[in-house]
């Protein structure tokens, strides 16, 4: 009787010296949609593009929808295929907003629809977004003469390829069409700039001044984060490809975007050890050893959000 009374204590002064884990709140008062970069999906075979993310937000309470845009097209195009998927996710769920996040081509794709619908949009958080070009686009561009046969050869193939992309993921490209060129214009520098000139809200006065609004004059929070590391993981399959495209460049990038390029609005970090795909917990959720799960930077942005009251 003494020992079983000896224990009970024993484990009443653990409990009350050890809280209780209390699981991240995630509930944000509008719902987030999640939107894919170049040559992305919603899903492929079973994958998530944005692997492990949705079903974590959605574990901790928030209302998750994932889009499905053109794998390959201009931002402006992609825009208004998403601007028609929020209308939707608006009439499905009743909400009077939404809270964007994108990927990659997906940064300048949630900017189109912020700056042209900003009565829809709560909030427009770029992950690793395209906003002020990347070099490898740069680079393919110059290999490629406009209007030129080859131009015309390696977009018929590429167009293909994300068509197969489509079906795979149980999209139809006759209702999403694909344009690479269009794609690959809008991701240089020169098409950046001139997107930025037209829908301006959220950059930074300069590149790399990291000086954008957070609220900006529509009312939209603005927000962005990104990788600025090639080589990750020993066992990431996608970091030689990173250490290859990253040639491209002379400053801190993913592999595909540099780091400067990537700020928008707030910036949470611009620095991750993350390469362009860790970033949206690719490949298959395997990144670098001593860094943050990229899945929680996700979920520490919902909490931001709902902090915000968004």
């Amino acid at each position: 009787m003494k020992k079983a009374l000896y224990f009970a204590c024993l484990a009443w002064l653990f409990n009350a010296a050890v809280p209780a884990y209390a699981a991240p709140d995630t509930s944000t008062k509008y719902p987030i949609v999640l939107v894919h970069g170049l040559f992305g999906f919603d899903d492929a075979l079973g994958v998530d593009y944005f692997y492990k993310v949705p079903n974590k937000l959605t574990r901790y309470g928030a209302k998750v929808y994932t889009a499905t845009v053109s794998p390959a097209n201009s931002s402006e195009v992609r825009g208004e295929q998403l601007l028609a998927y929020v209308q939707e996710v608006l009439a499905h769920s009743g909400a009077e907003k939404v809270n964007l996040i994108g990927h990659s081509h997906g940064g300048p794709t949630i900017r189109y629809v912020a700056s042209v619908a900003p009565e829809l949009v709560a909030s427009a958080t770029s992950v690793a977004g395209v906003n002020q070009g990347s070099k490898v686009a740069d680079l393919v561009r110059k290999s490629l003469d406009e209007d030129s046969p080859q131009e015309g050869v390696a977009g018929t193939v590429v167009n293909a390829f994300a068509n197969v992309i489509e079906l795979v993921s149980g999209s139809d490209p006759r209702e999403l069409p694909t344009d690479s060129v269009a794609a690959m214009d809008s991701l240089t520098t020169e098409g950046a700039a001139k997107f930025n000139a037209r829908y301006p809200e959220g950059m930074p006065s300069g590149y790399c001044t990291n000086d954008g609004d957070m609220l900006a004059e529509n009312g939209v929070y603005y927000f962005s984060w990104s990788g600025g590391k090639t080589l990750t993981n020993p066992l990431d399959v996608s970091d030689p490809l990173m250490v290859l495209t990253g040639l491209a460049f002379d400053e801190p990038n993913d592999g595909l975007v540099s780091s400067c390029s990537s700020q928008l609005g707030y910036v949470i970090n611009d620095r991750y050890r993350m390469n362009h795909l860790d970033e949206v917990n690719q490949v298959f959720g395997i990144h670098h050893w001593f860094e943050t799960d990229p899945v929680q930077v996700f979920v520490k942005q919902a909490q931001r959000l709902k902090s915000l009251g968004l």
